[in-house]
């Protein structure tokens, strides 16, 4: 299987695990669970929502991680700022890098959008450089487009 049908399967399978669930933390931990599963060379997979006007910490596979970013600081807070996707190939030429986990050296980081109002991040981070690229970001956008649909983000984000 190419990598563009590896996230119309993987797709598939975030839909069929969320199906009529509307706990929106299982949800995201069931998302966050089945990228780390999935995805190869992976070292953190998870979600930072909007609390107050920064990312706060949510569910997530991994090492412990930073708990709070602000909007514009590091890869998450410039994705929000930006209001775009960020495929980072080496993490240590970014400027600004937080290095919650030092075996990280590549990341992409995904907005959540419900309307034009972002109410956080996916966040992905690998031990390889140029572990992510458009076809990642791609199928990753899809992801994150089928799993907000799922969340009350009213529930768990300002």
């Amino acid at each position: 299987m190419d990598r563009k049908g590896f996230y119309e399967q993987l797709n598939r399978e975030l839909r069929e695990l969320i199906g009529d669930e509307t706990d929106s933390i299982a949800n995201l931990a069931n998302a966050s669970a089945l990228l780390f599963n999935r995805l190869p060379d992976l070292n953190w997979a998870g979600f930072y929502l909007m609390k107050g006007g920064e990312l706060v910490l949510g569910p997530f596979q991994g090492k412990p991680a930073c708990i709070r970013i602000s909007v514009g600081k590091g890869v998450c807070g410039t994705a929000v700022a930006q209001r775009r996707s960020i495929v980072v190939p080496d993490v240590h030429q970014f400027p600004g890098h937080i290095a919650c986990d030092p075996d990280s050296n590549s990341e992409i980081v995904i907005p959540i959008f419900a309307g034009e109002r972002i109410r956080g991040v996916l966040d992905i981070d690998s031990p390889k450089l140029n572990r992510f690229d458009a076809v990642d970001q791609n199928g990753l956008e899809q992801f994150v487009q089928i799993l907000a649909a799922h969340i009350r983000w009213g529930e768990i984000t300002d």
